[in-house]
């Protein structure tokens, strides 16, 4: 089974947040950090790359948002059984509504605080990667 979790988030500092609470948890799994939208539509839609088990979505991104690839991938047959969580610090009402209605899983703000947002992160990967079952 893949266990790979594909980290979409132009920010350095949250991503390497993200990825630190990952490895401070033992979390074996494989991380694939990506910038931006394209950058995600391109690792989704190479043949090479195996599908991840999670992917983790920053709404506000340059080039191509968060809202776009969850609509691009929530519309293909192949790739919407991918959980999808959105983990921004977006609090827009319409960014949380259309993430819904596109197929996301779960919308996070992600917290300002170090230690909540670790933490968060921490609850995200037992939860998808310990706890669910996905579809095979």
């Amino acid at each position: 089974m893949n266990s790979t979790i594909l980290l979409v988030e132009d920010n350095p500092a949250d991503a390497e947040l993200a990825i630190r609470a990952f490895q401070k948890n033992n979390f074996t799994h494989h991380i694939v950090h990506l910038e931006d939208g394209q950058e995600a539509l391109n690792y989704l839609y190479d043949s090479i790359n195996e599908m991840p088990r999670l992917i983790l979505l920053d709404v506000k991104m340059p080039r191509v948002d968060g809202i776009e690839v969850l609509r691009k991938l929530k519309s293909d047959e192949n790739k919407k059984v991918i959980p999808v969580v959105m983990l921004t610090s977006s609090k827009e009402e319409r960014d949380i509504s259309d993430s819904y209605s596109l197929g996301a899983n779960a919308y996070i703000v992600k917290p300002v605080n170090f230690t909540q947002f670790t933490d968060a992160v921490t609850q995200l990967g037992l939860f998808w990667m310990v706890l669910n079952h996905p579809p095979k």
